[in-house]
């Protein structure tokens, strides 16, 4: 009982003012930078449109949202898969001294976003199978989107996959999953121990807009919050402390009457 306490405690709203006080932005350090830095060869997506969007109406949208599990073995394209990584990671503009904060489609408090975006690509036309990270400081403003390759794939994708969601078989039959990671420290810079809280909040606006992505481009798709921390942190190359996987979002073409 004590963990759910003090679980509990995590999602009180703190003494803002006392924390931030202590922060290292008070401090005069430098913030962290907005993404990490690109590592591997880059791949440019290419730009998409409105042409792209099977389903325009947002009242639709919101009706028909529903987590998806059953999917066909059919590819997504390389525009549909930029505009779902833009949708919930890309950066539109900045603002504040230094360029310290980054606006985005998904809000975060203090315009923060501690999350880095990683996909695991299956069945995506013209684009290898493999592990890949969004970088949003390629283009900035721009609907044309960027990714480094990370690792290749899985040796037996559907085994392994289905270990990292934790025995959810579907998981492994969609056409892309989408690793969010926390950073901490880009909250926690100015946010102290409240940061975590916030994080919490923040991603759970990105998986809404992932969701609604999702539908308006005739895709289906599934948050999930059950996977096992330590093959997924291992997967993508985290410590599982300064960087650690904290949502999985399987992404694909839906079957219908299932």
């Amino acid at each position: 009982m004590a963990n759910i306490i003090d679980n509990r405690r995590i999602m009180h709203s703190p003494a803002f003012a006392e924390i931030m006080a202590e922060s290292d932005q008070a401090k005069g350090i430098d913030a962290p930078p907005h993404s990490k830095a690109k590592v591997g060869d880059v791949i440019t997506l290419p730009p998409f449109d409105e042409s792209i969007i099977k389903n325009p109406s947002y009242l639709e949208l919101l009706d028909t949202r529903r987590s998806e599990r059953v999917y066909k073995d059919e590819p997504i394209s390389r525009e549909q898969l930029a505009f779902l990584l833009w949708s919930t990671q890309g950066i539109q503009d900045f603002r504040g001294h230094n360029n310290v904060a980054s606006l985005r489609p998904a809000p975060s408090g203090g315009a923060r976003h501690p999350f880095e975006l990683y996909i695991a690509v299956r069945n995506v036309t013209g684009l290898e199978p493999g592990f890949y990270r969004y970088l949003p400081l390629e283009n900035v403003g721009k609907k044309d989107v960027a990714i480094e390759y990370v690792r290749p794939p899985l040796e037996d994708y559907q085994e392994q996959m289905k270990a990292m969601l934790m025995g959810q078989t579907w998981g492994a039959h969609t056409s892309v999953v989408l690793f969010y990671s926390c950073v901490p420290y880009r909250g926690e810079w100015r946010y102290v121990t409240a940061s975590h809280r916030l994080a919490l909040m923040d991603i759970g606006h990105v998986g809404q807009n992932a969701m609604l992505s999702a539908v308006a481009l005739g895709l289906g798709s599934c948050c999930i919050a059950a996977y096992e921390q330590k093959l997924c942190d291992e997967a993508l190359g985290f410590n599982g402390v300064d960087e650690y996987t904290v949502y999985v979002i399987p992404v694909g073409v839906v079957k219908e009457g299932k």
